[in-house]
């Protein structure tokens, strides 16, 4: 990779943390709070008289969720010259919240579906099927924490790669590696002592996004040293066997 695509990654990284961050703002916490009322007939009236804000809500999260498989992405590049299986794996990780928080949005996409008056719904009561677009709304508040550990585990690996490399800040580790803990640590809490499970523990994530924003838009990495890895990685990596 030579000095321009390098730039090109870390702005890459910068453009789509912004896009994950105004995504899950929007998707996870600002839109979804409307409709979580704690009672049926109330979240139901919510949700038929804002439709289009529901869906705006989803597709906030679908920028989101598509931001984050790419950063998965981008951030295996970056940091593979410090340890390419480790790098391997923060992806995975990531990819596995990804997909676990995909299932939770599920729930509560179909929440509106109940409050259609067709097909076999016909069979229950107008009271039965604003409790079921309750309770899709309810499980997916109720499981999406438990996706958390595996994002948390995919920024500790990442914070780990970047305070070992030498083309990164190891401040910018630390940060990455103290927001994943606040994130493993909620679902841990939620799961073994859910009265210690406080959404401040989110809360070091938010700022782990903005410095990496600043600092991926104004220095990215260094040069010298990123050249050096690389060239580190390819004496030591012989890369794949010849195909007979």
């Amino acid at each position: 990779m030579n000095e321009t695509s390098v730039k090109t990654y870390c702005r890459a990284i910068a453009i789509f943390l912004i896009l994950t961050m105004v995504g899950g703002w929007f998707g996870e916490i600002q839109i979804p709070s409307i409709f979580k009322t704690g009672d049926a007939a109330t979240t139901a009236d919510q949700l038929r008289l804002n439709e289009t804000l529901f869906r705006i809500g989803f597709a906030a999260y679908l920028v989101e969720a598509f931001g984050d498989i790419v950063l998965a992405w981008l951030f295996y590049v970056l940091l593979k010259p410090v340890h390419r299986d480790l790098a391997l794996l923060s992806a995975f990780f990531g990819l596995v919240s990804m997909t676990l928080f995909a299932v939770t949005q599920m729930f509560y996409f179909a929440a509106p579906m109940f409050l259609r008056e067709s097909g076999y719904l016909a069979a229950f009561t107008l009271e039965q099927r604003e409790g079921f677009a309750g309770i899709f709304l309810s499980l997916y508040g109720f499981l999406a924490t438990l996706s958390m550990l595996y994002y948390g585990t995919a920024w500790i690996i990442r914070g780990w790669l970047t305070f070992k490399s030498t083309y990164l800040p190891r401040f910018l580790g630390v940060i990455m590696i103290v927001a994943g803990l606040g994130f493993a640590a909620k679902t841990i809490t939620y799961v073994l002592v859910p009265a210690a499970s406080s959404r401040l523990l989110l809360a070091p994530m938010f700022l782990n996004a903005v410095v990496l924003v600043i600092w991926m838009l104004a220095k990215g990495v260094d040069q010298d040293k990123w050249k050096r890895a690389v060239a580190g990685r390819s004496r030591t990596d012989p890369g794949p066997a010849p195909i007979p």
